[in-house]
């Protein structure tokens, strides 16, 4: 049976006046109800509806999920309707959605024994003022993913708040036209990645206390290659949280203190951003022969390499002087001596030999930086890191800059 949305919206108001039960056996029968009521609802909902969550703290033993097009799940505010999954026995997630035109909105999600919230495979997805959070800090335990959508198109995330992810606590993965903006990612291992995607734009986001700030990473044996993203107008600072991702994962190579990181990558524009005191490096440029993964992990068809990347007009402080890695602190003592720091651009130093025209990289596969007196360490990688350089000659260029990205709703 199906209710009209008016009739949701009544049916949640009245289980929330049963704030105040009489005894702990009916306040855990309330509780109870709403759970239910809610997976019922869910289960049965229909393309339109909207389903209206009151203010309150709900409990839930199961995690829930969604199949229908073209559904809003509202709740009244993230620090008002709050999903909790502190004893949750069964499900991968907290609130897995497999839909399109799907909106959710102005709640929290507790304690998720997996992801918070998924949603896979999906197209026109809103998410906008979610906290997904762990409360009880950041721990190898929690959760891989805070709001996880993958496999998505023409995806928008705004004024979100993720925090305690083992993974990452904003991921977008295998998706395309994606805009982040707004958000505030904190303790998790990696506050906001976007992964194997194609255009997106991230702006106006607050990454800090976590292990790596922003993430732009492309991983190998996935369904598509990502490129076209450009990090523009974020804080990005003090993320030098001890990683606490699960071993063997990989992010869980992601070195404490790293502002921006960018992992085999192309067409990258990272510009205009606050970037302050990420004690590894404010800005990390690498390809996956430093993430722990083997060469014989990647398909022939993989690029393993960062290019097309341009760096400009952000403004950087501190940071870079207690690097979480062995090849880089022992760079910096040799280069600038006890009480120095790295520069603000650290590039691992492993470049495509194959793609060398005349013993040079092309124009439009360079590595170029316009940031004023901002320099580059070149760990030089492939020396073993042996031979690490400040010469910032090679990267004195500039890139044609990216489009930005619109969706249809924005």
């Amino acid at each position: 049976m199906r209710l009209a949305t008016g009739a949701l919206a009544i049916m949640f108001a009245a289980l929330a006046s049963c704030s105040q039960p009489e005894t702990d056996q009916s306040a855990a029968d309330a509780a109870m109800r709403v759970e239910d009521r809610l997976m019922l609802q869910l289960i049965d909902a229909q393309p339109g509806d909207v389903i209206e969550i009151p203010a309150g703290t709900f409990s839930f033993t199961r995690g829930l999920s969604l199949t229908a097009d073209d559904v809003t799940i509202r709740g009244q505010g993230m620090d008002k309707t709050v999903l909790s999954f502190a004893d949750q026995i069964a499900g991968a997630e907290g609130l897995l959605v497999t839909a399109s035109d799907f909106t959710i909105e102005d709640l929290a999600i507790e304690d998720a024994k997996g992801d918070g919230l998924k949603i896979n495979e999906g197209e026109n997805i809103t998410i906008r003022r979610v906290r997904a959070e762990w409360t009880g800090g950041p721990k190898t335990e929690n959760g891989a993913y805070g709001i996880y959508p993958v496999q998505t198109t023409n995806v928008l995330i705004e004024d979100t708040v993720t925090i305690g992810a083992s993974d990452a606590g904003l991921y977008v993965g295998q998706s395309k036209d994606v805009i982040v903006r707004r958000n505030r990612a904190e303790y998790n291992v990696a506050g906001i990645e976007i992964e194997n995607t194609v255009n997106a734009d991230v702006y106006e986001n607050i990454a800090t206390n976590n292990t790596g700030g922003i993430l732009v990473f492309n991983m190998p044996q996935l369904q598509q290659a990502g490129e076209a993203t450009r990090v523009y107008n974020n804080q990005i600072f003090s993320n030098n949280v001890e990683n606490f991702g699960h071993p063997g994962t990989p992010v869980a190579s992601v070195p404490a203190g790293s502002g921006v990181m960018i992992n085999s990558s192309d067409r990258v524009e990272i510009f205009d951003n606050q970037i302050s005191d990420n004690k590894t490096g404010n800005i990390i440029i690498s390809s996956l022969f430093t993430t722990g993964y083997s060469e014989s992990s990647t398909s022939e068809t993989f690029d393993a390499y960062p290019e097309s990347i341009f760096i400009y007009d952000n403004i950087f402080s501190g940071g870079g002087n207690a690097p979480d890695q062995p090849e880089l602190e022992m760079a910096r003592l040799a280069l600038f001596g006890t009480d120095g720091r790295l520069p603000d651009i650290i590039w691992d130093g492993f470049y495509d030999a194959e793609k060398m025209v005349d013993g040079v990289i092309p124009d439009a596969l360079r590595i170029c930086i316009d940031n004023g007196d901002a320099g580059i360490l070149n760990a030089n990688g492939p020396s073993g890191f042996t031979q690490p350089s400040t010469d910032m000659t090679p990267f004195q260029c500039s890139l044609e800059r990216l489009p930005a990205i619109s969706l249809d709703r924005t």
